[in-house]
């Protein structure tokens, strides 16, 4: 079967995320930050946050756990927007040689659903795709199964009776391309867009 759309993730592929563009100004001390972002604001809450609990909810459960780190703890969302660098330039130009190709384009995305309208103002990019399953708004988050069955169920309602061998899924979270991969789908674990195209040339895609 040949390839009849790509599905990108977006963290870590087309936007450069990352807490440590916050927590860097406000813990300097690097065993000290890295401490709090895998011990109090670690990426299991942030999951939480994506699966659709509220930021209210998710603030108040974890200052109740560390009430000696609420200002730290609340930053997160205040100053969520401070996390992003800006796009990835050269996941970009691997989702526009797709796109200048007519190769149809779907997103999807651990994301709350609260911090996304940010991100969907201010990276144009992303209205190049079809659809966008975000975890928040869906309230289910990758690697579970059924996010990839909404994925594929969006997908066929622009390409009806699309097989899911005949979708990629990029992903720089190597258990989310495997969770796609076992599902009959061809999930790249993206670790630099050179790799990526690579094999996305393999697969027989114009990149």
């Amino acid at each position: 079967m040949s390839i009849k759309a790509v599905v990108f993730d977006f963290g870590g592929v087309l936007i450069d995320w990352s807490p440590e563009y916050l927590y860097r100004t406000l813990i300097p001390d690097e065993t000290e930050r890295r401490w709090f972002l895998t011990d109090v604001c670690a990426m299991d809450w942030v999951i939480q946050q994506d699966g659709g609990q509220t930021i209210v909810e998710g603030t108040a459960e974890l200052i109740a756990k560390f009430p000696e780190h609420e200002t730290l703890i609340r930053a997160f969302y205040e100053r969520w927007h401070e996390m992003i660098a800006g796009v990835l330039d050269d996941g970009i130009a691997t989702l526009e040689k797709l796109d200048s190709a007519g190769v149809p384009l779907f997103g999807l995305t651990n994301w709350s659903a609260e911090t996304f309208p940010y991100a969907w103002e201010n990276f144009p990019v992303l209205r190049r795709f079809k659809d966008i399953v975000v975890s928040g708004r869906v309230k289910l988050v990758k690697p579970d199964p059924a996010i990839f069955a909404e994925m594929v169920k969006r997908v066929e309602s622009h390409l009806p009776g699309i097989q899911p061998a005949e979708l990629v899924f990029i992903d720089d979270d190597r258990k989310n391309a495997e969770a796609a991969t076992a599902l009959g789908w061809h999930g790249v674990h993206h670790t630099s867009a050179a790799k990526t195209d690579a094999k996305l040339r393999e697969l027989g895609l114009p990149v």
